[in-house]
């Protein structure tokens, strides 16, 4: 088992009263985290459940809580005594956040579940457990860790991370990002052996996504339409949304066009990024940009996307690691592709050159933003060395 940054926040919280709670995409890794979890418990008194069997969701569906209980106890908990449980895709019992507060005041009991929807884990679940939980959210792979899951990592990397450009560290690992960025950073599709398995495994997350969280975690039916959205979605990643234009081309309205959007968005499939409100014209304020929470899924949605447009959205992701991110417009002479924590700017560019560099010291100086980098992906023109590599992001 491969390490993830998020191992270690979460084992410390293991010793805590309190549920912990871990949300992300399918297929990022939340089960091998509350595997995880689950070793470190020294104890035996332990359990695991999938509430993807329908037997499990049957167990927390039941009205009667002492009857839950009683199958728990038949699964091997003795809630006499100290007890951890895991329930993986909580999500898809509905019952569940009460029938987890009422074990929760009731006996010594810790619960590590996962599920896949933000929406319903910081709105539903929140509700019935307000003050007694703590959420963790996983992602798609960020360079570092796909290093790790590469077998690649070594600790003079860590010297690297956020410095100018260095041609031999570039040499050394730009395969690597570059498969980075075309494959993305789903566990799985790092560690397949070739590139027709990567391009399969894509697929079947792709659609593994649409056939169980669309369709299980939403009041919408799985419509043409939908689907339509995430492809013309996928083509205009980086750009800002057009909520009347998108409307026009699937033939629905407007409204039906932001619930799809914030559907996609709470289920990790994309990520909105919202302006800097910081001296930004009003009628922008409500236009965010598109970014897919992965790469690969990108590429595999949208085959024609050009190379600038992947390499911005990969940098979108591997900054919001990190931070809040924005972005600035104010007019077209005046943008900035990325605002990290409102004090630190970033501009994408595949080559960069001393002119760009110039144009966001201009920029981020007009607006008061204090620190600013450039990120490249290439070597820079006319030998250019002062940017970030897109590899030392992480």
């Amino acid at each position: 088992m491969y390490k993830r940054s998020t191992f270690d926040p979460l084992e410390a919280h293991l010793t805590k009263k309190q549920v912990t709670v871990i949300t992300g995409m399918r297929r990022v890794g939340k089960t091998t985290a509350i595997r995880y979890l689950l070793d470190k418990v020294e104890h035996s008194n332990k359990l695991y459940l999938d509430l993807e069997r329908i037997e499990y969701r049957h167990l927390f569906n039941q009205p009667s809580y002492a009857d839950i209980e009683r199958g728990l106890v038949q699964l091997g908990i003795d809630l006499s005594l100290p007890a951890v449980i895991a329930l993986d895709e909580i999500q898809l019992a509905k019952n569940i956040p009460s029938v987890i507060k009422s074990l929760y005041d009731t006996y010594d009991v810790k619960f590590i579940v996962s599920g896949s929807s933000s929406f319903y884990i910081k709105n539903h679940f929140s509700e019935s457990l307000a003050g007694r939980k703590k959420i963790f959210e996983m992602w798609p792979l960020d360079f570092r860790e796909f290093l790790v899951f590469k077998e690649a990592w070594k600790p003079q990397i860590e010297l690297e991370q956020g410095k100018p450009f260095l041609r031999a560290f570039y040499d050394l690992y730009s395969p690597l990002y570059e498969e980075y960025i075309q494959f993305g950073g789903f566990p799985e599709v790092a560690l397949a052996d070739s590139v027709h398995d990567r391009e399969d495994l894509l697929s079947d997350i792709i659609n593994s996504y649409i056939e169980l969280d669309i369709k299980l975690l939403s009041d919408f039916e799985m419509t043409d339409s939908l689907y339509k959205l995430m492809l013309l979605l996928a083509g205009r990643a980086g750009s800002k949304i057009d909520y009347s234009k998108l409307a026009g081309i699937l033939g629905i309205n407007r409204h039906k066009v932001k619930d799809y959007l914030s559907l996609l968005e709470f289920t990790y499939f994309i990520r909105l990024v919202r302006p800097l409100a910081k001296g930004i014209d009003k009628e922008l304020i409500s236009q965010p940009k598109i970014y897919f929470s992965d790469t690969g899924v990108l590429n595999k949605l949208q085959k024609g996307l050009s190379s600038g447009h992947i390499f911005e959205n990969a940098i979108a992701n591997q900054l919001a690691y990190t931070g809040q991110l924005n972005y600035f417009e104010k007019s077209k002479s005046m943008e900035i592709d990325f605002i990290l924590n409102e004090s630190v700017a970033y501009e994408v560019k595949e080559t960069p050159t001393l002119q760009h560099l110039n144009v966001l010291k201009y920029n981020t100086n007009t607006i008061g933003i204090p620190e600013y980098h450039l990120i490249g992906r290439y070597p820079g023109g006319a030998g250019f060395n002062g940017f970030i590599w897109g590899g030392n992001i992480f």
